[in-house]
């Protein structure tokens, strides 16, 4: 067994192999996943990493927008190239691309940031949320489930995934409603890097974010022949986070329609700080009769 965090760490630790082109060259290796598809949050952290290499220690990521363009293979490594577009007195723009075999699976473009001052503002976290310590983990939901899926959940993410309403991984119980609200913590500590920990939200972010269209609609996650991809992901981080600590990931889809849907989250530390904003469209397919609303 590895262990989760470890895993984590060793994905986002990426390689420089020293090949320059007129662009920056690193390699990451791909984490095991039981369907085989590489993990999109794991792609999209890592292009933030390999993009962060090339940029000065002081300057972190504040935002970054990327599209899936094809499923990644967890029994390969995945070559990313580092694209300087830009570096200004304050800010600077990177174009990350990850391959495999040649090809493109994420295409992504990040700007990073001087650390600043300026006007302070944010949406408040929203009031009456129980406390993640006395909410069920995965593992307390999960563990007895011989499936590996559920077995994967359980034992290989780095994070501690609380739910704040009913989880939708066997069956959505409850009102159905365009939301979602998890708690997720690291299962341990991260060293005191501002944008390894800013890498690893963006990684975190892609666990649940989609589960505000599938609660509005009745869909568990175990539904059969349920079809459910990342297409694209945006994310803006407002301030300094730390991920091996509590935070709160509140999550709604203002619309689905066409296969996909849209869905919008946002982070806040325990003490209500708005620390990251998260959007993402998604391509959802349910079988024609959940579609048609006659499986309840």
């Amino acid at each position: 067994m590895t262990d989760p965090l470890d895993s984590l760490l060793r994905a986002l630790d990426l390689s420089d192999t020293g090949a320059r082109t007129s662009e920056d060259i690193f390699t990451g290796e791909s984490q095991w996943m039981p369907g085989g598809r590489v993990y999109g949050g794991q792609v999209l952290a890592q292009s933030v990493m390999a993009a962060s290499r090339t940029t000065e220690e002081h300057r972190v990521v504040h935002s970054m927008h990327g599209y899936f363009l094809r499923p990644g293979d967890v029994n390969q490594p995945i070559t990313f190239s580092v694209d300087r577009i830009h570096d200004g007195r304050s800010f600077s723009t990177r174009r990350t691309q990850a391959y495999q075999n040649g090809l493109p699976i994420l295409s992504m473009i990040a700007s990073f940031q001087d650390v600043d001052e300026g006007l302070d503002h944010q949406a408040p976290m929203p009031e009456g949320i129980p406390e993640p310590d006395g909410l069920p983990s995965t593992a307390d939901l999960l563990s007895h489930i011989d499936h590996p899926v559920a077995q994967s959940w359980v034992a290989d993410r780095a994070f501690d995934i609380r739910h704040v309403s009913s989880p939708i991984y066997l069956t959505v119980e409850g009102e159905r409603t365009p939301t979602n609200a998890v708690w997720m913590k690291c299962i341990g500590r991260l060293p005191d890097d501002e944008s390894l920990h800013r890498a690893a939200l963006a990684y975190a972010s892609d666990y649940t974010l989609l589960e505000s269209i599938f609660r509005a609609h009745g869909v568990p996650w175990m539904t059969r022949d349920l079809k459910a991809a990342s297409l694209d992901h945006a994310m803006w981080w407002h301030r300094s986070v730390r991920v091996d600590q509590w935070l709160l990931y509140v999550q709604e889809s203002p619309s689905a329609s066409g296969g996909r849907g849209l869905a919008q989250g946002r982070f806040y530390s325990r003490d209500g700080q708005l620390v990251a904003s998260v959007a993402q469209e998604g391509m959802v397919r349910v079988p024609s009769a959940l579609s048609a609303g006659a499986i309840a």
